[in-house]
């Protein structure tokens, strides 16, 4: 084991914590110093995850790799367990791409009060919990870093947000700590019944020792910890508040991995670790899903706000993903993963389209808005594509993962009723058109028609340097998923295979 093998993962967890330190340490008047000091992190840390795909080895079956397993806490026999393998790693490099996007665009998009270093700071701290999230093999370990992203983005939303940025807060912070103290207790009770936090030990052990109807309980906790970060119905209440109040680079990782530790922590814990409960539970967690799809996409018909229309948009696409998952099919499971990553990307990219419109026009009102295409024509084009990418337009990404999840619910996994989840599939097809309806209601409004006469003399500028350097590696993204799939299912598939072994597949 060479020294990359033994630290590589390590320094892609730990380096933004340095980072930070580091700007912590800078005087808060030399901005540019900041800036760079901040750039320069994420940017080797996203270095380190491009190292971490170089040398991934596509076939080894879907194990771990890049495992390190160390004493930690031997008191409670929790222990410094990271490792990564084909589920994570899409995720890992997700994270760290996103995270240089939302630097470079913040070098003359800092929100007010003008504050770079602590606003800086934060996003690096950020950085750290998302990474150590998707690597975290122990359970303890994985609550640590689940926990770690809810002050920094609790202070983001809180100093840094709209006008209603304090109930948005409060509202974030009490909703994840309310699910927070049941996955919490779920970890305790799955300890106190099998020993162990190892996550690969207990996924081994297939709910063994744990009976059927202690398995269910358990599995609510997870349940509530997870479904609330996600948001599922009806635990969603939070994020439209959260998103319309954070600032945009706030909203962006929000959107783009925020809500993907909750979907992980189904895929990577609650599978896995209690079949026999999935197997239970799966039905209600598709129903769930197809509700709030179609929820999802009404609420979007009735915003008047740009971008508390996208945060609805979420509500509804995470339903596609969370109706994967339900399927307990490899297929499922795998387009659920290619979703993620997809509405990641595109969510991200569209949640910086609404902060650069509302820049330039001090206003996210869709009734004022219109006519993008004639003052900023780069703007409207690229709004043009991300709304055919965000309703699934094959040959972009969003296709891949919506029209896979739905057609794992034709022949679900683990003896689940057949008939609920076609059910549920045709339902979840009806939803893709109400998200064409909203996404192109959407553009019409704001894209399309004349300049509004309070905007008409107005002379606005169109994407400038750093929105360039910003968006353009993730639209290119989007394109390429959306040609070759195979560059996220080439990868999870093994893994993926191994988590749905106990459904048969």
């Amino acid at each position: 084991m060479n020294w990359f093998d033994s630290w590589g993962l390590t320094i892609v967890v730990f380096a933004p914590i340095v980072g930070m330190a580091i700007v912590m340490a800078l005087p808060r008047e030399d901005e540019q110093s900041l800036k760079v000091v901040t750039l320069l992190t994420t940017l080797v840390t996203f270095g380190f995850s491009l190292a971490l795909v170089a040398t991934f080895d596509y076939h080894d079956g879907g194990g771990l790799q890049f495992d390190v397993n160390r004493s930690w806490i031997d008191v409670i026999n929790s222990r410094y367990h990271v490792g990564i393998d084909g589920i994570s790693l899409p995720l890992v490099v997700l994270t760290t791409f996103i995270t240089v996007a939302c630097v470079i665009y913040t070098w003359n998009h800092f929100p007010e009060p003008h504050t770079p270093k602590a606003f800086l700071s934060l996003i690096l701290l950020l950085e750290t919990g998302m990474v150590g999230t998707f690597v975290a093999q122990d359970l303890i370990l994985f609550f640590v870093f689940f926990e770690i992203v809810l002050l920094p983005m609790f202070f983001m939303i809180g100093v840094w947000g709209g006008p209603n940025r304090n109930y948005a807060a409060i509202k974030f912070f009490l909703f994840t700590m309310f699910g927070s103290a049941f996955m919490l207790l779920a970890f305790l009770a799955i300890f106190w019944k099998t020993g162990t936090f190892d996550i690969p030990e207990l996924a081994a052990l297939e709910g063994a020792g744990i009976v059927g109807n202690t398995q269910n309980i358990i599995f609510a906790g997870l349940f509530l910890g997870f479904a609330i970060k996600v948001p599922m119905f009806p635990f969603h209440t939070w994020l439209p508040d959260a998103h319309t109040e954070a600032p945009t680079v706030g909203s962006v990782l929000l959107a783009a991995i925020l809500l993907k530790l909750g979907t992980y922590g189904f895929v990577r814990i609650a599978l896995p670790v209690l079949p026999d409960a999935a197997i239970d539970w799966a039905p209600w967690i598709g129903l769930l899903a197809v509700i709030g799809i179609i929820y999802g996409a009404f609420c979007c018909l009735a915003q008047r706000d740009m971008k508390r229309l996208i945060a609805f948009s979420s509500v509804a696409h995470m339903g596609f993903v969370m109706l994967g998952i339900a399927t307990l099919t490899d297929f499922g499971v795998n387009a659920a993963i290619f979703g993620m990553v997809a509405h990641g990307l595109i969510t991200g990219m569209l949640f910086f389209m609404a902060g650069s419109v509302a820049e330039r026009y001090e206003t996210r009102e869709m009734s004022r808005l219109g006519g993008l295409l004639t003052q900023t024509p780069r703007l409207g084009w690229l709004l043009g594509f991300l709304a055919m990418a965000s309703l699934g337009l094959p040959g972009l990404a969003g296709f891949w993962g919506e029209f896979p999840a739905i057609l794992s619910a034709y022949n679900p996994g683990g003896g689940l009723p057949v008939e609920t989840f076609r059910s549920y599939m045709v339902i979840a097809a009806v939803g893709t058109v109400f998200a064409a309806g909203y996404l192109l209601w959407m553009l019409q409004r704001v894209a399309m028609g004349k300049v509004k006469a309070e905007f008409a003399t107005a002379r606005m500028h169109d994407v400038n340097t750093y929105e360039w350097l910003a968006w353009t590696p993730m639209l290119l993204v989007i394109l390429a998923l959306g040609v070759y799939p195979n560059i996220i299912f080439g990868v999870s598939n093994d893994a993926v295979r191994l988590t749905t072994a106990a459904f048969g597949g």
